[in-house]
């Protein structure tokens, strides 16, 4: 089946040529921002939510309630939006009276039934993804062309950052192990860019390990972008001889990178994997430049970590959710989206060049706290308790997945003098000090992690309540 698919992702259609000109030109126009000033990102900023918020005002219905009073407030006093707030008021939040969420849900599913071309927009005009609805409501999301040209630079950015340069006379060769779902963003964008100058491999990351090793071998790719949870196995298999790849750069997307899987991609190909972070809704949000230093697209987004109750955090401090407001959104605008994402920001400045803000690390999400019982009423554990025990002693990668008569450990492949006990009592001793009490701990080995419907693997899988 990976074979099939590899061989039919092989054969490069040519790319819509108006959006292939448009990404190009975004791409050569953002080059020129590299060397602005901070005072220069602001007034940017300024001026594109200005833009952004007349827009949204003048066809969004939703977002004129929404906002009822506050238009012409500060972005800081206007009132997050949820994924359950856009989805439970879609059609009135769009802005063209061309879609509605039954459109958009008739399409999701036929496309997904079918195993259709995710790179064909819907009616000709528009570019659909969801999200895998694991922490809640399902998200669908709809670009036009302009927009969905600057996702597709949003994403081409990271490349250029990395130092990987796309040049007709050398094809850009990208593969993808990711999800195959058609409806996944990873997928669609895929789909988007494939062409001669942009070569595209798109691989099932729950295919069996051999036919993605040897689908990558013919491929040679110049760009392997996955999932960390991806990569580190290709890693393993790059190391023990079956994997013979020689990328330029190695992309981590969609899961949180650990310093530990990061060194072992380094030692697998000599070069350290590239950290972008970006999400579904909102496309890239920041990539590395070729210091591995993290810079937020603030040309593109503004990102605002808070505190619980949605007050600002200062630079350094680690929020407890994240808002964005996506300023090129005009389809269905973004105006402080909240994201359950946990990240710290720092200052500015670096080798590269670039003024734009530093990401100084993405802690995790808050549905991967887990709450446990403990000795004086439940506790929040982070997915940090986990990482540092963990980290050290699993080959392949490692999940805790929480059910109703515990965790279960999951680990893939054991490192050097780690055993399975050792791995419960270490387990079971971090827990204890962060104050759990009576809970079952089952450590198991495993040949694969298991997966979300979109193919992740998160590190830790809290409890869901039965729909």
């Amino acid at each position: 089946m990976q074979r099939r698919a590899a061989r039919a992702s092989m054969r490069q259609p040519a790319m819509n040529v108006r959006l292939f000109s448009q990404v190009l030109s975004l791409r050569a126009a953002w080059r020129r921002r590299d060397g602005w000033d901070p005072a220069r990102i602001a007034a940017h900023q300024e001026q594109a939510l200005h833009r952004l918020r007349a827009a949204t005002y003048a066809g969004s219905e939703f977002y004129r309630h929404r906002h009822a009073g506050l238009h012409d407030a500060p972005l800081q006093e206007l009132p997050s939006v949820t994924k359950a707030d856009l989805m439970e008021h879609f059609d009135e939040a769009i802005t063209t009276p061309d879609l509605s969420l039954a459109d958009l849900e008739d399409h999701v599913r036929a496309l997904t039934a079918s195993g259709g071309d995710p790179g064909r927009p819907f009616r000709g005009r528009w570019w659909v993804a969801a999200t895998a609805g694991t922490t809640g409501r399902r998200g669908i999301f709809a670009w036009n062309r302009s927009e969905w040209a600057a996702v597709l630079a949003s994403y081409a950015r990271a490349n250029d950052w990395a130092g990987i340069a796309l040049h007709p006379r050398r094809p850009l060769k990208t593969a993808l192990v990711s999800s195959r779902v058609p409806t996944h963003q990873s997928a669609v964008v895929g789909a988007s860019v494939r062409s001669r100058v942009v070569p595209t491999l798109r691989l099932d990351v729950t295919a069996p390990m051999e036919e993605t090793v040897a689908a990558l071998n013919q491929f040679q790719p110049r760009v392997l972008v996955g999932y960390a949870s991806a990569l580190g196995p290709l890693a393993a298999e790059q190391r023990e001889g079956r994997l013979h790849i020689a990328p330029q750069g190695i992309m981590s997307a969609s899961e949180v990178l650990t310093a530990q899987a990061a060194a072992e991609m380094q030692a697998a190909w000599g070069t350290a994997p590239f950290d972008v972070y970006a999400a579904t809704e909102t496309a890239g949000i920041a990539s590395p430049c070729t210091y591995r230093n993290r810079h937020v697209y603030e040309d593109l987004v503004i990102v605002e970590p808070v505190d619980p109750a949605g007050n600002p955090v200062p630079p350094g401090t680690t929020g407890a959710k994240l808002l964005v407001t996506v300023l090129f959104s005009r389809t269905l605008p973004l105006i402080r989206y909240e994201m359950s994402d946990t990240i710290r920001l720092d200052g500015r400045g670096c080798p590269c060049g670039r003024s734009f803000q530093l990401l100084e690390d993405v802690e995790g999400r808050l549905e991967d706290v887990l709450r446990l019982p403990g000795r004086k009423g439940a506790v929040s554990i982070h997915p940090n308790v986990f990482h540092l025990v963990l980290d050290d002693v699993a080959a392949s990668g490692w999940q805790v997945v929480q059910e109703a008569a515990g965790l279960r450990v999951l680990v893939t492949g054991l490192l050097p003098g780690a055993s399975l006990e050792g791995v419960h009592t270490a387990v079971a001793s971090a827990l204890e000090a962060a104050g759990v009490a009576g809970l079952s701990v089952d450590v198991q080995a495993v040949d694969q992690l298991e997966r979300t419907p979109l193919g992740k693997a998160p590190f830790v899988r809290a409890l869901r309540a039965s729909p």
